[in-house]
């Protein structure tokens, strides 16, 4: 009788864990099925699962160290309490209506921590952060004018005078 020997190997090549180097060169011993929430990780073990190294190093040179420590920490608690999906489209930015009160504290962090968590959350390819952090920023500029959401972004504005008099007028 034909047995699936294949389970145990993949279940055996699921523990252990995964070192994540940090864009300063810190070392994050993280447990493999954390890191697998990162789509980026997850193919980088994939491409090495054939070595036979006792642990492997996957570096994030774009990811500074305090912000993958907050990573960590949203992946590692996502494995023991998934958030609650976001449904779409979005009828309240209030991120504490839609997730879970641990979630809605967590992203509840100083604005440049927020952009830098959306980037590494990106570039590491963690959709259910990226859609906890954008969120957050929606929050945000909620009810705010173009000019203080501009302000918000630190975005010029490179509208020329006899522009923005129109566009005041019109508003």
């Amino acid at each position: 009788q034909y047995k699936q020997p294949t389970i145990a190997i993949m279940e055996e090549a699921e523990s252990g864990t995964v070192n994540l180097k940090s864009k300063e060169g810190e070392i994050f011993p993280v447990d493999i099925e954390v890191a697998r929430m990162s789509e980026l990780v997850k193919g980088m073990l994939a491409d090495e699962s054939g070595d036979d190294d006792d642990t492997t190093e996957i570096p994030l040179p774009s990811v500074k160290a305090a912000v993958l420590k907050k990573v960590i920490e949203f992946c590692s608690h996502y494995k023991s309490e998934p958030m609650t999906e976001i449904k779409k489209p979005v009828q309240s930015t209030d991120v504490a209506e839609h997730v879970q009160k641990w979630y809605a504290d967590f992203i509840n962090v100083e604005k440049v921590l927020l952009f830098e968590l959306i980037l590494a959350a990106n570039d590491m390819d963690i959709k259910p952060l990226v859609g906890l952090a954008t969120l957050s920023i929606s929050d945000m500029v909620k009810g705010k004018t173009p000019e203080e959401t501009r302000k918000f972004f630190n975005i010029k504005d490179d509208c020329p005078p006899e522009e923005e008099y129109k566009r005041r007028e019109e508003s």
